[in-house]
C-alpha cells in the first residue's frame, strides 16, 4: 500500500499528483477485496465505484462539500478514505464501523442511505439549504445500482428541474442493482449513446458559455433548450434529463480516473442542475466479481487469490426459509395457473429466481420500486390473478400506503411474503424487519401470519392462495430454518387458529413465528432441570431416612420455593385474526402470561394479546419480550438478541421470574 497507507482523510488524497490516482484506486480495490474475503460484506458495488469515489474526494472539499450516496453498499471506498481505514476491519461487526454511511458515525457521511433512491431528494434539500444560507459549498448526489428505477428518484428529478439549485447528480450506470437491473429506465440508460463528436463539442461549448457568464439563471433555460434542440437533430433522440431542463453530460467511462477529475473540475462551479452519466462495471478490478456480479454482490468469505468462495456443507442442515419459499411457490404455481410472482429487484435474494427460471412469463422483477410492486400486484389480483408479492420486511415500509389503499381497501387477494422479518444481523437498523407486525395489524381486511417452521410456511402459502382469503401477509426471517426434512403435504390451515405446543399450570407463553422454537428449547431445558432436581431430591431423601420429619419438611419447603414453574406454550400463528378460543382458554387458566416476538414490543403481538385480554375482562400479569423502542444497531443476530433480551438465557430468566 505505497500510497493508501498515507491517506487518512481526503486532505491527504488531495496532496497527490493526478497521475498517482490510478495507483490509489488499485490499492483501494485490493484493500476492499482482502478485507471482505475474511469479513464478508457488499463487495462488487464498491469495486465498481472506486474511481468515482477517489475523483469526488480529490476534486471536492469534503466534508464541507456534500457527497450524498445512494445505496450505501457502494461506499466502502468512501469509508476507507474518510478516517476509517484502520477501523475498516470492524465493518458490520458489533460496535464496529456501521454497515452503511451514517451521519452518526462520520461528518463525511451526509445522510442515511440504507434504502435506495433517496439521494437526489436529500441532496436537493441540501443544495437549496446552501442557497438559503448563502453558503458556497457544493452538493453531489451519487445514484446507482438500479436506484434510478425507484419512484422517489423521479420525484426528486422533477423537483430538481423546477427549483433553483446547483446540484450535480452522478449516475453510476452499471446495468445492475443486486440482480441485473430491469425496466424501461434501465433499458433507456443502457442504450443512451450520445454522439461522441457532439458530446465533446457540447461539453466545450458549455464550459465556454459558463466562463463568459452566459449560463446565468436568466439565460440558462433558453440556452439549454437550444442545445437540446441541436442535440435532438443530430442524434435523432430526446434525452429525458435534458427534457427536464437538467443539463446532461455523458456517458463517460466511469473508470478513467484522470478524465473523471477533469470533468468534475469543469462541472464543479457550473450553475444550475447537472447530471453526469458514467458507465461502470460492477465488480471492476476483480475478475470473479466482474464475471458474476450478482453472486459477488455479497459473496461471503472467499480466497482473494483464487476467487474460490468458502461455502459450508449444507447437505445435513435445514435449508434457508428463502429456499423453501422459492421451491414451494413453484410447486403451487404448477398447480394453480393463476399464480404469478412479483419482487422489487430481489429475485435471487428471496429465491423467486427458482420460479423465474421455470416460468419466466409468470414472474415479474419490477426493479427497486416497492410501492409499484404492491399496486401492480393489486391490479393483477383485481382481474383474476393470484400474485405472491415478496418484499423484504424493511423495504415493505416504503409501500405502506400502497398496501392500505391499493390492496387492503378492496380486499384483493395478494399474498405478501415479508422476507427478512425480525433481526437481520450485520446490515443493521436500516434492514431489521422490526416494524411490520405493529404497522400492519391495524389495517382492516389483512390476514397476518408467521410460521414457526418450514412446514408451517408451506401450509400457510398453500392456504393463502385458496379462494376468498383476501390479502394475506406471511412473515419469516432471514436464514436457515429448523427442519432438515422440510417437505410436507400442502394442507390448509384454518385462518385465525393457533395451537398449544405443551401443557402447563403456572405460566402461559405465547409466541409468534420461528422464535417459538427458541422458546420451546428453553421450556424443554427447564423441564429437564426440574426433573433432574426432583430425582436428585428423591434420591437424597431416601438416603437421609434418619432425618427427622421436621427437618425433611423444612428442606422440601425450601426446595419448593425455588421450583421451576409449570409452563404452557402456545404458538399463536396468526396475529390477525387472533385465535379467540385459544385466548379465552389462556385467560381463564393463567394468571401469568409471557409473550415473545421478534418485532417491536410497542404495538406488536404482545400488545394485541394484552388489548384482547383487557377487552374480555381478563387481568393476567403480563411480561412482553420483543424489540425495544430504539433502533437496534448491527452485529451478529445472536449478539443482538442478547442485547435486546431475546436470547435463550434472557427468555429463561423471564420465565423463571
Amino acid at each position: 500500500m505505497e500510497l493508501l497507507q498515507h491517506i487518512q482523510y481526503p486532505d491527504d488524497l488531495r496532496k497527490l499528483d493526478i497521475r498517482q490516482l490510478p495507483t490509489v484506486c488499485e490499492e483501494l480495490r485490493e484493500t476492499i477485496v482482502k478485507e471482505l474475503s475474511v469479513n464478508p460484506g457488499h463487495l462488487a458495488s464498491s469495486l465498481g465505484v472506486t474511481e468515482i469515489t477517489v475523483a469526488l474526494h480529490y476534486v471536492y472539499n469534503t466534508p464541507e462539500d456534500r457527497i450524498v450516496w445512494d445505496v450505501g453498499h457502494q461506499a466502502y471506498g468512501h469509508k476507507i478514505l474518510t478516517g476509517r481505514r484502520e477501523q475498516f476491519c470492524t465493518n458490520r461487526k458489533l460496535g464496529g464501523v456501521m454497515p452503511f454511511p451514517s451521519p452518526k458515525e462520520s461528518e463525511y457521511d451526509t445522510f442515511a442511505c440504507g434504502h435506495a433512491s433517496n439521494s437526489i431528494s436529500a441532496a436537493l434539500g441540501m443544495a437549496v439549504a446552501a442557497q438559503k444560507n448563502h453558503s458556497n459549498h457544493h452538493v453531489v448526489a451519487v445514484i446507482g445500482d438500479g436506484a434510478m428505477s425507484g419512484g422517489l428518484a423521479f420525484e426528486g428529478l422533477n423537483n430538481v428541474s423546477s427549483s433553483p439549485n446547483d446540484l450535480l447528480i452522478i449516475l453510476n450506470d452499471n446495468d445492475m442493482s443486486i440482480d441485473r437491473a430491469v425496466g424501461g429506465m434501465e433499458n433507456y440508460l443502457l442504450h443512451l449513446n450520445t454522439n461522441e463528436t457532439y458530446n465533446r463539442l457540447r461539453f466545450k461549448a458549455a464550459r465556454w458559455l459558463n466562463s463568459k457568464g452566459l449560463l446565468g439563471e436568466n439565460r440558462k433555460n433558453g440556452i439549454i433548450r437550444l442545445t437540446n434542440a441541436v442535440k435532438s437533430a443530430i442524434s435523432h433522440q430526446q434525452n429525458i434529463f435534458e427534457g427536464m431542463n437538467i443539463r446532461y453530460f455523458g456517458p463517460f467511462d466511469g473508470h478513467n480516473i484522470e478524465e473523471l477529475v477533469r470533468i468534475l473540475r469543469q462541472l464543479k462551479d457550473m450553475k444550475g442542475p447537472k447530471l453526469l452519466h458514467l458507465h461502470t462495471v460492477k465488480g471492476k478490478g476483480y475478475q470473479p466479481a466482474e464475471e458474476s456480479a450478482t453472486i459477488w454482490h455479497a459473496p461471503g468469505k472467499f480466497d482473494p487469490e483464487t476467487g474460490e468462495r468458502i461455502v459450508s456443507d449444507t447437505s445435513n442442515i435445514p435449508p434457508k426459509y428463502q429456499e423453501v419459499f422459492g421451491k414451494t411457490l413453484l410447486e403451487l404455481a404448477e398447480r394453480n395457473p393463476h399464480i404469478v410472482g412479483v419482487t422489487p429487484a430481489m429475485p435471487t435474494g428471496c429465491s423467486m429466481n427458482i420460479m423465474m427460471k421455470a416460468m419466466p412469463d409468470r414472474t415479474f422483477d419490477v426493479g427497486i420500486a416497492e410501492g409499484h410492486a404492491v399496486t401492480f400486484s393489486g391490479g393483477m389480483a383485481k382481474d383474476g390473478l393470484q400474485p405472491f408479492c415478496n418484499i423484504y420486511s424493511a423495504f415493505a415500509q416504503r409501500a405502506y400506503d400502497n398496501i392500505i389503499h391499493d390492496v387492503a381497501l378492496l380486499s384483493l387477494p395478494v399474498v405478501f411474503c415479508l422476507d427478512r422479518a425480525g433481526l437481520v444481523g450485520e446490515d443493521g437498523p436500516t434492514h431489521h424487519g422490526a416494524f411490520d407486525l405493529a404497522a400492519l395489524r391495524t389495517i382492516p381486511n389483512l390476514t397476518i401470519a408467521s410460521p414457526m417452521n418450514e412446514h408451517e410456511l408451506r401450509r400457510l402459502m398453500y392456504t393463502a392462495q385458496l379462494p376468498n382469503k383476501g390479502p394475506f401477509v406471511i412473515r419469516y426471517p432471514r436464514g436457515r430454518g429448523v427442519l432438515v426434512d422440510w417437505r410436507c403435504p400442502l394442507e390448509e390451515v384454518t385462518v385465525g387458529t393457533g395451537r398449544k405446543l405443551c401443557d402447563g399450570k403456572d405460566v402461559a407463553v405465547i409466541t409468534l413465528g420461528p422464535i417459538g422454537n427458541d422458546v420451546q428449547e428453553v421450556i424443554d431445558e427447564l423441564s429437564r432441570d426440574s426433573r433432574n432436581s426432583r430425582d436428585s431430591r428423591d434420591s437424597r431423601d431416601s438416603r437421609d431416612s434418619s432425618d427427622s420429619r421436621d427437618s425433611r419438611n423444612s428442606r422440601n419447603s425450601s426446595d419448593s420455593s425455588g421450583a421451576t414453574p409449570s409452563i404452557a406454550h402456545y404458538d399463536l400463528r396468526f396475529l390477525k385474526p387472533l385465535d379467540e378460543q385459544l385466548l379465552h382458554e389462556i385467560g381463564q387458566q393463567f394468571k401469568h402470561i409471557v409473550t415473545v416476538e421478534d418485532g417491536v414490543r410497542n404495538g406488536g403481538m404482545g400488545t394485541a394479546v394484552m388489548e384482547w385480554m383487557n377487552d374480555h375482562g381478563y387481568q393476567p400479569r403480563f411480561t412482553r419480550l420483543g424489540l425495544p423502542d430504539t433502533f437496534v444497531e448491527h452485529g451478529k443476530i445472536a449478539e443482538l438478541r442478547k442485547i435486546v433480551g431475546l436470547d435463550n438465557e434472557s427468555i429463561k430468566k423471564a420465565l423463571l421470574s
